[in-house]
């Protein structure tokens, strides 16, 4: 089964943006660090169900237009049409191989597993992999899948978690049944629109935008 591991947010600003939110939400966020090959840097806040925000900004625009990462790759796409706002939905896995299988088995076009480090402020490093379905930026978005090489399973630190947690997600970039053949799930009795997964709902729109239910 697949959890939600994270919302991704583009602005060109990540720390104001961060700030916004705060200031609407009662939330509060920490500099997460900096991801040196791809030229991006961010800000996140974590909450009580083990999910995140992410505000994912540039730091050096050469490096990250020549990123072949397809989540940067989408973040330059998205700054340059000067749309801000959550873009991209990370769900966690610690079965990445079977989902490399699956793809292939099943014809998805996908890219990666693509390596990615960020250095914390403390001067550690974190490591994870990253698995996309491949999509058109300017069409459809397919989540991308997230395995953390950490023990815990990811970066949250309980000690810094916000109350509160995203209750629900709302997607409209495929149908409930092409996204669970894409991502393996099994049918299971729901809404026709809604699927639960480990931690929170997606709801399946047909307007093609992505939110969040912060409670």
């Amino acid at each position: 089964m697949l959890a939600l591991d994270h919302i991704v947010i583009a602005g060109k600003k990540a720390e104001e943006d961060s700030i916004s939110y705060n200031k609407r939400m009662a939330i509060k966020a920490i500099k997460g660090g900096e991801h040196d090959n791809w030229g991006t840097y961010n800000y996140l806040a974590y909450f009580s169900n083990e999910s995140y925000i992410e505000w994912l900004g540039i730091q050096d625009d050469e490096k990250a237009r020549n990123s072949t990462n397809p989540l940067i790759k989408h973040l330059v796409y998205m700054l340059d049409h000067n749309k801000t706002g959550p873009f991209q939905i990370a769900l966690r896995t610690n079965q990445m191989d079977d989902y490399i299988s699956h793809f292939k088995e099943s014809n998805i076009p996908f890219e990666g597993p693509f390596p990615g480090e960020r250095q914390r402020p403390d001067g550690s490093m974190l490591s994870w992999r990253m698995l996309f379905p491949k999509y058109d930026l300017d069409g459809a978005m397919l989540p991308f899948l997230i395995e953390w090489s950490s023990p815990e399973g990811g970066p949250s630190i309980n000690s810094l978690a916000n109350p509160q947690a995203i209750t629900k997600i709302s997607y409209g970039g495929i149908d409930k049944a092409a996204f669970m053949h894409i991502y393996h799930l099994k049918n299971k009795r729901s809404l026709t629109n809604q699927f639960s997964l480990q931690n929170t709902k997606i709801t399946f729109n047909k307007e093609g935008r992505l939110s969040f239910d912060l409670i």
